[in-house]
């Protein structure tokens, strides 16, 4: 992934053009770019780097947040540091902690550093809010679109109790979809049937004209693959939500 950093045009261009060039071109849209590593491993490169010089001032912070936003948990920080204490020095790890304790402050923790968690434990993107249904799910859910040719298959992210409404796949010839399991634990249930404890690995073929719902489990996130059977004359109709009633049922 291209990076675009403007850093340091920003700050010195007019002062040091060719370092800020260097800055923002070769470390950052050259260096950082690179796919060779994962930016997730970059930034976890950099921090221990700055840690073990001692430069703990707003470039560590920045590349704090970095981390963050390049999948670094807040009990992962909290292994670095302190592995990397050992090497850098006591001193450095007590003044790296006071940053990062700001930057995965506790607010943010219970949620944030879970989906974090969760994105990491597949190879899947979890994708952006899925805003353009959410009339149709109860909490938040998240779509990564994986292929819009040949066949339709998107990635769909539940938070914890988050879960579609009962609906329906029609289709005159075909049709159906198929969910692959990829991380988490949720269920899925069809009209009349008792519901099914879903974890990854599992897959559930579902047939046209089929009433169900799926979603995640109370106190776990859950992402399946959302295959798209081909079918004729396709679509898909949404029905009543789950309630909370039938669904704090659920063990």
């Amino acid at each position: 992934m291209k990076i675009k950093q403007t850093a340091g045009r920003d700050q010195l261009g007019d002062f040091a053009p060719k370092f800020a060039q260097l800055n923002d071109d070769v470390l950052f849209g050259e260096v950082w770019s690179d796919e060779k590593l994962s930016l997730r491993d970059r930034s976890l490169v950099t921090v221990v780097s700055l840690m073990s010089q001692g430069l703990l001032d707003e470039s560590f912070k920045y590349h704090l947040m970095s981390a963050k936003n390049n999948g670094i948990a807040r009990e992962e920080i909290a292994e670095i540091i302190t592995h990397a204490a050992f090497y850098s020095g006591w001193p450095k790890a007590w003044a790296a902690f006071r940053m990062a304790k700001e930057v995965w402050n506790e607010e943010e923790n219970s949620y944030e550093d879970e989906k974090i968690k969760h994105q990491n434990s597949m190879v899947f993107p979890i994708g952006e809010p899925n805003d353009a249904f959410k009339e149709y799910f109860v909490g938040q859910s998240y779509l990564a679109p994986l292929s819009l040719d040949q066949v339709g298959i998107f990635n769909v992210t539940f938070e914890p109790k988050c879960r579609n409404n009962w609906h329906i796949h029609h289709a005159d010839k075909g049709g159906g979809q198929i969910l692959i399991c990829v991380a988490g634990r949720g269920y899925y249930q069809e009209w009349g049937k008792e519901p099914i404890l879903l974890k990854e690995g599992d897959v559930v073929n579902i047939p046209v004209g089929v009433k169900h719902w799926h979603g995640a489990a109370k106190d776990s996130w859950f992402s399946h693959l959302a295959v798209e059977v081909p079918g004729e004359n396709t679509s898909n109709e949404w029905c009543e939500q789950v309630s909370d009633e039938d669904y704090d049922k659920l063990k």
